[in-house]
């Protein structure tokens, strides 16, 4: 199973979007594909999912998402010239021995010209400290609110066609 997760707890967002046109490209090659946004996990997050404690809930996403996976797929917005922190703050809850030895593939999403190519570098020194393989095709998607029509689907097509290829890559790999 491939674990799409979306990286921010922003309502609605674009990265959302991203990753739901991701997770038709996986499920389009037969895969199973769940996808997480951080909109679900718990509110408190932060004080009460570190350091040893489990609420249910957090429990019942690791359960789902993390546990079974052995491939990630993070759709990483930019926040503040990296990565957003609710996603290291996710990272930070989950005990490093359910994610050893898992692979994970990046893809940016921006509303600049980079495509978040510095947030996941600093994501893959993270999650390459925690023992986690890092696809090299780190894929930035720049102009994001150019990319996408009034309903929040991708018109442009050499961003599907690159998400195409790179969905192809994840699957091979």
């Amino acid at each position: 199973m491939i674990t799409i997760i979306a990286g921010t707890n922003r309502l609605e967002s674009n990265t959302l979007k991203v990753a739901k046109h991701y997770q038709r490209l996986i499920e389009n090659r037969g895969l199973q594909a769940k996808l997480l946004s951080l909109e679900k996990v718990p509110v408190d997050l932060a004080f009460n999912e570190l350091y040893g404690n489990r609420s249910v809930a957090f429990q019942e996403i690791l359960n789902e998402y993390i546990i079974p996976s052995r491939k990630f797929v993070i759709i990483v917005p930019e926040y503040n010239g990296s990565f957003p922190g609710i996603l290291k703050t996710f990272i930070d809850a989950i005990h490093p021995d359910l994610l050893r030895g898992k692979k994970a593939a990046f893809v940016g999403v921006s509303s600049g010209r980079a495509g978040n190519l510095r947030g996941m570098e600093h994501l893959t020194g993270v999650l390459m400290y925690l023992g986690v393989f890092v696809h090299p095709n780190r894929l930035p998607v720049s102009g994001i609110l150019t990319l996408l029509d009034s309903q929040g689907n991708l018109k442009d097509e050499n961003t599907k066609t690159v998400l195409e290829k790179h969905a192809g890559d994840v699957v091979n790999w």
